[in-house]
């Protein structure tokens, strides 16, 4: 069964903004034109990594996603991912001393009830309805997930500086490149620590480099 890994860089303060935001998103930013009459105003647009990501590894791919906007059905491991994502968030809300491995799986099911009345039609694209017996198994499968989270850090003892951070900068070719941060953290010496929350395999030594390379 494919394992988490938290993986969390040093940085130091740039010259990119960040505001806070919140939630899970099932799909990534794409880029966006003017907004209409009557509509709230769209945010400028933006490159977010894993639209970069598209464009190396296939042009095409990026124009599908980004321009086209192709829909795409998520797939159950994809989901989960933004389940154990949201869950992972939400901890974070209680107080430190409840932070225990059996509050993050009580919290599984109502982020989920969540998930399915932001995104209705989610449940019909995973299973065929809310009565199928695989949704309790999938539901279930996030449990190891959190149980390896709590094998690497004790959420007792941190309190984040900011979760599902938005960040953005603009580089010197007017180029805005966009972003969010599971869970940023700032010791009190200054240093900050940038952590990514990953629910599939552990990637592998030349993949790692690769991402720390972007």
């Amino acid at each position: 069964m494919p394992s988490p890994t938290l993986r969390s860089v040093m940085d130091t303060p740039g010259t990119g903004t960040a505001t806070a935001a919140s939630g899970a998103a099932l799909s990534g930013a794409a880029l966006s034109g003017a907004a209409e009459p009557g509509e709230r105003p769209r945010r400028r647009p933006a490159l977010s990594p894993s639209r970069a990501g598209d464009f190396k590894q296939c042009p095409l791919l990026y124009r599908f996603r980004a321009i086209d906007r192709l829909p795409e059905v998520p797939s159950r491991a994809q989901v989960r991912g933004t389940l154990v994502h949201a869950v992972l968030e939400r901890l974070y809300d209680l107080p430190a001393p409840e932070r225990v491995p059996a509050a993050a799986h009580a919290l599984v099911g109502p982020v989920w009830d969540e998930l399915c009345t932001a995104f209705p039609e989610l449940v019909g694209q995973l299973f065929t309805g809310p009565d199928d017996p695989e949704l309790p198994l999938w539901l279930a499968s996030a449990e190891p997930l959190l149980e390896a989270y709590f094998e690497l850090e004790d959420p007792r003892r941190l309190e984040p500086a900011a979760r599902e951070l938005l960040v953005e900068t603009e580089l010197a070719s007017g180029l805005l490149l966009r972003g969010y941060v599971d869970r940023l953290d700032v010791a009190p010496t200054g240093q900050i620590r940038v952590v990514d929350y990953k629910t599939g395999a552990a990637p592998r030594e030349v993949a790692e480099a690769r991402a720390c390379s972007r």
